[in-house]
């Protein structure tokens, strides 16, 4: 406990960066997820055939690659960030892949009669989509989208390898001066743990709300 107390500043700091990569990429991922979603639906066949390999591209290579390509192959075609934005693009769309996944099995549970109705008071495709058939799916998938949630929080340790100090990253490094792995790991999954715990009861809280608003 003396470990953690005196490094707790740097632990607080590190944590505040897991917690920024997990906000701003799962707002990030809900948006372009949607965003896919639509596509995908879509009567152009141009965008369904993109959204479809967006989604296959990205839930068929692993993270750790793409983040290994974006911290070391974007710089040689001349697009430089910073270590921390670059991981947070990456973690978004990898993530939206999951979303896109997980909102379109919601739509696939809006009734066609819904969409025909919607149709005949004169609503555009568009305005189906957004007044009609997304707001009952991200109901649907309240839950799904949840556990999509929780691992992408999981999944920001892996931009310790390519350098950010996260959690995971200032934790190892606290534990290469003190050599105290069982004390000093088994705190940082605790706090991932609760991470994850905090997630699971706001999906639920907002699950039942959503269900009183039906």
């Amino acid at each position: 406990m003396n470990i953690l107390m005196e490094n707790f500043g740097l632990l607080l700091e590190a944590l505040g960066t897991t917690l920024l990569m997990a906000v701003v990429a799962g707002i990030g991922s809900l948006i372009l997820g949607v965003l896919v979603t639509v596509a995908r639906v879509s009567p152009i066949p141009i965008l369904r055939a993109a959204a479809f390999g967006y989604v296959q591209f990205f839930i068929n290579v692993p993270l750790l690659a793409l983040l290994l390509l974006a911290v070391f192959a974007l710089p040689d075609a001349g697009l430089i960030l910073p270590l921390l934005p670059t991981a947070i693009i990456v973690l978004t769309f990898y993530e939206a892949a999951y979303v896109a996944e997980a909102v379109r099995s919601g739509v696939n549970t809006v009734g066609v009669g819904q969409i025909e109705a919607a149709r005949a008071l004169g609503l555009s495709l568009g305005q189906s989509l957004r007044l009609v058939v997304i707001p009952q799916s991200l109901r649907a998938v309240v839950q799904p989208l949840g556990n999509v949630m929780i691992a992408l929080a999981m999944n920001t340790a892996l931009a310790a390898v390519v350098g950010v100090v996260e959690l995971t990253s200032r934790v190892n490094k606290v534990n290469l001066v003190y050599a105290q792995p069982i004390e000093i790991f088994t705190a940082a999954g605790l706090v991932y743990m609760a991470i994850a715990l905090a997630i699971g009861l706001a999906t639920g809280w907002v699950e039942r709300n959503v269900a009183i608003v039906r």
